[in-house]
């Protein structure tokens, strides 16, 4: 089954693409969403997809600087961009991209269909993924990397990806070999470190919107859903009771 990935801040937007395709019939499921660019960054390596719906008018990362991160780590990703007619002009930015369609909302089903049954074509034309062959892994490796997370973790843009070409693995191996050393996958420890010290700025009486920037989270949105996941209460809660 190829993968798909919904990214759009419009719940209904994600839900009606989810709901009103057939996507078993076209060997393909939906593995994930996001409701904004810095929450897919976030998340993309965890989900792994071959394709992904983008909307192009999203805040704190739209769909073009979503599509210029994701496009040079996963070279192979198909993007189709979804876009309001009157922003069709702004999304022909994206004619520099490696973006395989577009969409115009709202959406016509039959429309959908078509497009995936070509964007399947281009997965399947492309061939299996490769094999990645497993790296020699220094008994350093994971000090050096759990050391690098703690001292960039404010950058919006570390991800799983990053850090494995940062330090010459591929990501999978890296994820793998993370999550055996240190029994948690990398996005729970990046998050953790996070919100630790979002946990700290709480204390210190700091607005949530600073703190989420600070942190490496500049969506609100997404920064509040993590800190309810991880402290158990809302920002705004754990304040009220220190």
């Amino acid at each position: 089954m190829y993968r798909v990935m919904l990214i759009d801040d419009e719940q209904s937007a994600r839900s009606l693409l989810r709901e009103s395709i057939d996507w078993a019939s076209l060997d393909m499921e939906v593995v994930g969403e996001a409701a904004s660019g810095i929450e897919a960054i976030n998340v993309i390596d965890d989900f792994r997809p071959d394709l992904a719906f983008v909307d192009i008018s999203m805040p704190f990362m739209n769909g073009i600087e979503f599509t210029e991160l994701a496009t040079k780590r996963y070279p192979n990703l198909v993007i189709i961009i979804m876009t309001a007619f009157d922003e069709f002009e702004y999304a022909r930015q994206c004619i520099r991209l490696p973006v395989f369609d577009y969409m115009l909302k709202p959406f016509v089903r039959g429309e959908v269909t078509e497009t995936l049954k070509r964007a399947k074509a281009k997965i399947e034309a492309m061939g299996p993924r490769k094999q990645e062959e497993e790296e020699e892994f220094e008994d350093s490796s994971i000090e050096q990397i759990t050391k690098y997370i703690k001292e960039n973790y404010t950058d919006s843009k570390l991800n799983l990806t990053f850090v494995a070409q940062t330090f010459g693995f591929s990501s999978s191996y890296l994820s793998r070999k993370f999550k055996q050393e240190t029994g948690k996958n990398f996005v729970e420890y990046l998050t953790e470190c996070r919100m630790e010290k979002a946990m700290e700025l709480a204390s210190k009486n700091v607005k949530m919107f600073v703190a989420s920037s600070e942190v490496g989270i500049p969506d609100p949105n997404y920064f509040g859903r993590c800190f309810k996941k991880f402290a158990g209460v809302s920002y705004s809660e754990y304040q009220a009771k220190l």
